[in-house]
């Protein structure tokens, strides 16, 4: 999943919330050197891409990318799936989206000092391009494919995975639907547990 699906499913507690941002930002047992409820963030966002990479519905709409896009057509899912999860937001927040977003974006400003490194950096520019907002939108999503190609140094043609999105538009959002169900109460067990 993406990075408004972690946040989502850390379910409104602002510590696990950071974690389960900026996990992918901390490797191995670093986690060890945040705050608890962090550590169960970042440990919630492992069990949650586990979940997800190990699930036959997010595979099954990776398959319908690989042909093009190869071991990038995961990281294209996620795309994906956080655009249905904005788009489709009303159904899963009684919180309107920009608020939440916004809302995100304030809570990382006031923990900035305790960010890692590399969430520090990205932090501007997921603001001043509002990514969160933004992923309702095809532009949004298209935009981010765009971004995520230029970091491939065009290797990967994610640009072009937006016409793949188009085509199959209804397929993989009751993919995202029926996949994002089941996280959702994944998530919620597996906090418990942590």
């Amino acid at each position: 999943m993406n990075f408004l699906a972690h946040i989502y499913l850390s379910f409104d507690d602002s510590e696990i919330t950071l974690g389960n941002f900026f996990a992918d930002h901390v490797k191995g047992n670093k986690y060890k050197h945040f705050p608890e409820k962090i550590q169960k963030g970042i440990l919630l966002h492992r069990e949650i891409d586990t979940f997800t990479d190990s699930h036959p519905i997010p595979k099954q709409s990776s398959k319908r990318l690989h042909k093009n896009y190869s071991h990038y057509s995961r990281v294209i899912v996620d795309i994906f799936y956080d655009h249905f999860l904005a788009k489709n937001w009303a159904a899963y927040s009684p919180v309107p989206l920009d608020q939440y977003v916004s809302d995100f974006y304030d809570l990382l400003k006031e923990n900035f000092d305790i960010l890692p490194l590399a969430t520090q950096r990205l932090m501007p520019y997921m603001i001043a391009d509002n990514w969160l907002y933004n992923y309702a939108n095809l532009d949004g999503i298209s935009r981010v494919l765009n971004g995520m190609n230029r970091r491939t140094q065009n290797r990967s043609k994610m640009n072009f995975a937006i016409v793949d999105l188009q085509e199959n538009y209804e397929d993989f959002e009751k993919e995202f639907t029926d996949f994002f169900k089941e996280l959702i109460t994944f998530s919620r067990l597996k906090l418990d547990d942590l």
